[in-house]
């Protein structure tokens, strides 16, 4: 057999590569206006700048002949597919965004997507949290996906009230001490 009908490896091309978890069935994607825009700047990214050069990086590989031992035109092919499944991703997320702007939050006394939250835990930590879009997730500047269970935990609490926190280690009670929204 010819070696251009086999594959080198048994990955399916589709498990290469990782790819943020899709949102659960039925759940909105609600979005921060900055997680829209930054995703919007990084689609337009790929589409100008990045695949561009691959493509270009890529013909002058195939113009050099055998290309099955072409390190340049193999990495580049590799290259295309990763950048064109981001760029598929981006499309569907942000087709399917729901912007909200934790600014045009009425009610501030409780919390809702948007909220920044600064609450105690049980063994006297104070922690701060952002609820944002699963898109947003950015656990080092405490941005936390609403669909988390904390975050779902917190959905509509006051300053003051004590809720239930479903974690791998049990139920953990924690005090909502403060609310804000952003501007």
């Amino acid at each position: 057999m010819s070696k251009a009908f086999t594959r080198e490896n048994d990955t399916p091309d589709d498990e290469e590569f990782d790819e943020p978890a899709p949102l659960p069935q039925g759940f909105k994607n609600y979005m921060t206006p900055p997680g829209f825009q930054r995703l919007q700047e990084e689609l337009r990214h790929l589409l100008r700048v990045e695949r561009p050069k691959v493509v270009e990086v890529v013909s002058w590989a195939a113009g050099n002949g055998d290309r099955s031992e072409n390190g340049d035109y193999l990495y580049g092919k590799k290259r295309l597919r990763e950048i064109d499944r981001r760029i598929r991703f981006l499309n569907k997320h942000l087709e399917s965004a729901v912007v909200v702007n934790p600014q045009d939050q009425k009610n501030r006394e409780q919390v809702f997507f948007g909220a920044t939250v600064t609450y105690a835990r049980e063994d006297g930590a104070e922690n701060t949290i952002t609820i944002v879009g699963a898109d947003e997730v950015d656990p080092d500047r405490g941005h936390v996906s609403w669909i988390s269970p904390i975050a779902r935990a917190l959905l509509k609490a006051r300053e003051g009230d004590v809720v239930d926190v479903r974690t791998p280690a049990g139920v953990e009670s924690i005090e909502v001490l403060e609310i804000r929204y952003a501007g």
